[in-house]
Formats: C-alpha cells, sequence, structure tokens
C-alpha cells in the first residue's frame, strides 16, 4: 500500500482456508506451452473483472519457467492497493468465475472450479511480491538452479500429501537456498554494470 494511504480496515489476523486441507493429487507434468496461454487467458478475464482498479499481475510459479516442469496449476500474482479493501477486487473475481480458497494476513487467493489456476492477492508493496518475482526470474535464467528446484519438486512429489500445502512447505529450503544465490548473482550484475 502506498505510505500515504491507511488500509480501509484492519487486515484478518488468522488463517481462513475455505474447505480445509486438501490432499496433493496432481502430479507434475513435462513443461506445456500452454500454461503461457493460459495465463494470458486469465489475465484479461481478471483485468476486466477489476476495471477499472489499478492491478499489477505476473505470471509466477513453477508454470510461469520455460523448460520446468511443473503441477498443471497456473499461479499468477494480482497487486492491488489495499488488501483490506476487499470490496475492490474480490466480488468482482468471485463474479467472474474464481472461487475463494485461502484469506490470510496480508494475502488472498481465489481459483478456479477445477483448480488449475490460483490468483495469489496481495498488496503492491508486500515484501512476498519481489520475493515471487525474483525466484521466478532467476529460474528462467540459471539452469543449474531449474534443475536442481526440479529434481527437489520430482523427488517431494512421489510421496503421499495429505495437505498440499506440506508439500510446498517441503520446498522451503531450496527454495531458500535458491533464492540467496539470485541476490548474490543480482548485486553481482549491479556491481559489474556500476564499473
Amino acid at each position: 500500500m502506498n505510505a500515504n494511504r491507511k488500509p480501509r480496515r484492519p487486515d484478518v489476523s488468522t488463517l481462513e482456508l475455505v474447505g480445509g486441507a486438501e490432499r496433493l493429487v496432481v502430479g507434475l507434468r513435462e513443461p506445456d506451452e500452454q500454461w503461457a496461454d493460459t495465463f494470458l487467458e486469465h489475465r484479461r478475464r481478471i483485468l476486466d473483472a477489476l476495471a477499472p482498479v489499478p492491478v499489477g499481475i505476473e505470471h509466477i510459479g513453477s508454470t510461469s519457467v520455460p523448460g520446468l516442469a511443473a503441477k498443471p496449476i497456473v499461479d499468477i500474482l494480482v497487486t492491488v492497493d489495499d488488501i483490506t479493501a476487499e470490496e475492490d477486487y474480490l466480488d468482482a473475481l468471485l463474479a467472474a468465475g474464481y472461487e475463494l480458497r485461502v484469506r490470510e494476513p496480508g494475502h488472498r487467493l481465489v481459483r478456479t472450479p477445477a483448480r488449475d489456476v490460483h490468483v495469489h492477492l496481495f498488496e503492491r508493496d508486500d515484501p512476498a511480491v519481489p520475493e515471487y518475482l525474483l525466484f521466478r526470474d532467476h529460474l528462467r535464467s540459471d539452469a543449474v538452479d531449474r534443475a536442481l528446484y526440479e529434481r527437489t519438486k520430482r523427488s517431494l512429489i512421489s510421496r503421499q500429501w495429505d495437505d498440499m500445502n506440506d508439500y510446498a512447505d517441503a520446498k522451503t529450503d531450496v527454495i531458500v537456498a535458491i533464492k540467496a544465490r539470485a541476490r548474490a548473482a543480482r548485486e553481482a550484475r549491479r556491481a559489474d554494470s556500476a564499473q
């Protein structure tokens, strides 16, 4: 949120997981060019639903990285001015056919009924936003870390997960290490360009 603006109301303070825990039932798929088309289709759908609210929209997650195997779920990052002002975005997204899955501090998640598109909503200046983009951009440009991440996912996906969130949490250490290398590479590029 803009530093000069106050939220309309206090944000939620707990996690609301609509529908409760869900088993991970999809496996990894080989890279599919259709994922980029799906993103573009939903980008248009979101822009149409939220007009004239100013939003940022980015394709994130493994389906946004060419050459990376992924669960066939397209993750989309949408940034809004005020996450507490749900009347500016949530009703319109629900009317456009998305379903509310997560309401938690600083984050909302809506998805398609088929569960093949997840739309993550954050405030524009939320620290999570540049983290998602850093990770995505690094995987797009670094074949070694892209292969490491895919190996990690393949290893984990072979297990049974009663809660999809547990699978996501199990990748945390590898993601943290990759993001540390991404930051170091970014700083090295900045230092090189400053010379």
